[in-house]
């Protein structure tokens, strides 16, 4: 049986950690970069990131994981199951909270300079456009935390040389 992840799942995981940690790092640093003016580009990350997510969760619901190790406690189990489950979910709403916050904003949306965006039905002042900028803000953090973890579990994994985060390589 293998235990690795197949060659999709490993290529969405390793673009989407790629998009995600620079979206991050753009969108938590964005007023000491402000001279750099990269929102456009945050946007357009963050945009790419909603994309992959949804063919991520198709690929995912059509092909299974392969299994843990038994070395696995039934704790680390249920821990795995729920940081997936929070990435997976922040993966969607990090994106679709930016886009309506975008949406209620002044300037367009514009796909890394290529085509335009639609724009949401989001009034500028209205309160979805307040809880999607606050829920944007707050998931930013969340995702960091979340991130942090799962690179910390990597590299736990690694230093025992369990077998868990060569699935993924």
């Amino acid at each position: 049986m293998n235990t690795n992840y197949d060659s999709g799942a490993r290529a969405l995981h390793w673009a989407m950690a790629a998009l995600i940690l620079t979206a991050l790092g753009l969108g938590l640093l964005h007023d000491a970069l402000k001279p750099l003016n990269v929102m456009p580009l945050h946007k357009s990350l963050g945009l790419s990131v909603l994309v992959l997510a949804a063919v991520r969760v198709i690929w995912r619901l059509t092909h299974s994981a392969p299994p843990l190790p038994v070395s696995v406690t039934p704790a680390q189990r249920a821990l795995t199951a729920m940081v997936h489950g929070l990435l997976y979910v922040l993966m969607l709403a990090m994106p679709m909270s930016g886009w309506a916050s975008a949406s209620a904003g002044k300037y367009p949306l514009s796909y890394f300079g290529l085509f335009a965006w639609p724009k949401l039905a989001v009034a500028k002042g209205s309160a979805a456009a307040g809880a999607a900028h606050q829920a944007h803000g707050v998931g930013g953090w969340l995702m960091l935390a979340l991130v942090a973890g799962h690179i910390g579990a990597a590299v736990w994994h690694a230093a025992k040389r369990d077998g868990v985060m060569e699935r993924m390589l």
